[in-house]
């Protein structure tokens, strides 16, 4: 699983549980949805980890900004300070786990999800006067699978403002971060949306049902009601309980929110076929057909399903699309060339692997690309 796997965390299917009965009809409100009273919670919520404690700096943190950073450096060398230090396994030595945990916790057990470093990172440049803000990253969707739980997978990571030298990204996914990937900062109130909505859905797959209503709760009540993905997970939440009316009420609010959100119409398209509505059933998946065919990143999944199946006027067909999009990725120009590989046409392979070095963000790979086409001509023609 790599670095961003829980980093923003949206649940699926609805499980199969039918604990509580459903009463009354579907017009829900979002404030009943935040009430709790049909899952028979209150309106006081068990201890639960504060906004203000979740960037909160230990007094061992202090002491290690104090040993790491000079005080009177200027902006992009405090920057490069910190980053040095905690990157530095001699120094700091960051574990991946899956939990999602405080700035302080992640620093005591060095060890958290990437949301735990990049929170732990924005409250210790924050702690020598950077000005660090947490930033979304629009990544390819990626889906994982996990207790009868579909999970996306999405990415923030750290945007510092250097003054008068160019921002600074850091992102604990190094490996897979692009810097043409669309991005946008963000606010506290967001990133703490995230925070919760991650703690939230740790929570309900260990079937802590109380604890994870109010984290969802959190993300959405106290921090950022228009964020669509706590909304999805308070809806699998209620649908996991039998709630099956309020899990609907919380996907359509989602969608209420974003248009495009596809974990809610792919959650209502199970929802309804679970209820017996074929029709509503229908329309929910041909818009989540309809946007996946939209999607760059699923064409060019369909286009290595067609590569395998042998299938490369259809593999052709999908990566073209993918790359009207808009989108220089160096995977599709990559895979492009195969297929032209695969069809004979050795000038338009060698074309095409060229332009995946240009779009490569590394010289490995560079290096790779490179090479890459020379070595399956040879390996063909020892093969013949």
């Amino acid at each position: 699983m790599s670095y961003r796997a829980l980093l923003w965390i949206s649940v699926l299917l609805l499980a199969c549980s039918t604990a509580l009965a459903e009463t009354g009809g579907r017009h829900i409100s979002p404030d009943e949805l935040l009430a709790g009273t049909a899952l028979g919670l209150g309106p006081d919520p068990p201890a639960i980890i504060s906004n203000d404690e979740t960037m909160a700096l230990s007094d061992e943190m202090r002491e290690f900004l104090e040993n790491t950073v000079g005080k009177r450096a200027g902006l992009s060398v405090k920057v490069k300070q910190l980053a040095d230090a905690i990157f530095n396994e001699n120094i700091f030595g960051l574990e991946y786990g899956e939990a999602t945990r405080t700035a302080a916790e992640t620093f005591t057990a060095r060890r958290g999800n990437c949301l735990s470093f990049t929170f732990m990172f924005v409250a210790m440049a924050r702690g020598v006067g950077l000005d660090a803000r947490f930033q979304e990253v629009e990544i390819p969707p990626e889906w994982t699978f996990a207790k009868e739980t579909y999970i996306l997978n999405r990415h923030v990571n750290i945007y510092v403002d250097q003054g008068r030298r160019p921002p600074k990204v850091v992102d604990f996914d190094i490996a897979d971060f692009k810097s043409d990937y669309d991005t946008r900062i963000i606010s506290d109130g967001r990133a703490l949306a995230h925070f919760f909505n991650n703690i939230g859905a740790e929570l309900m797959q260990k079937g802590e049902v109380p604890g994870a209503f109010y984290a969802f709760r959190k993300a959405i009540a106290e921090n950022d009601r228009s964020f669509a993905p706590a909304w999805d997970s308070l809806g699998t939440l209620y649908g996991r309980m039998g709630l099956f009316y309020h899990a609907e009420a919380a996907f359509l609010q989602a969608l209420e929110i974003d248009r495009s959100d596809l974990t809610a119409m792919t959650n209502l398209t199970a929802l309804y076929d679970r209820l017996g509505e074929p029709k509503l059933a229908a329309r929910y998946r041909n818009k989540v057909t309809s946007h996946r065919m939209r999607n760059p990143y699923y064409r060019f999944q369909l286009a290595r399903v067609a590569y395998h199946l042998e299938d490369y006027d259809l593999a052709i067909n999908h990566l073209k699309y993918a790359m009207q999009k808009g989108r220089k990725d160096d995977r599709f120009c990559a895979l492009l060339g195969l297929v032209y590989l695969q069809k004979g046409d050795e000038k338009k392979s060698r074309l095409w692997m060229a332009r995946a070095a240009q779009y490569a963000d590394t010289d490995r790979k560079k290096s790779i690309y490179s090479s890459k086409i020379d070595r399956l001509i040879s390996a063909s023609q020892r093969r013949n």
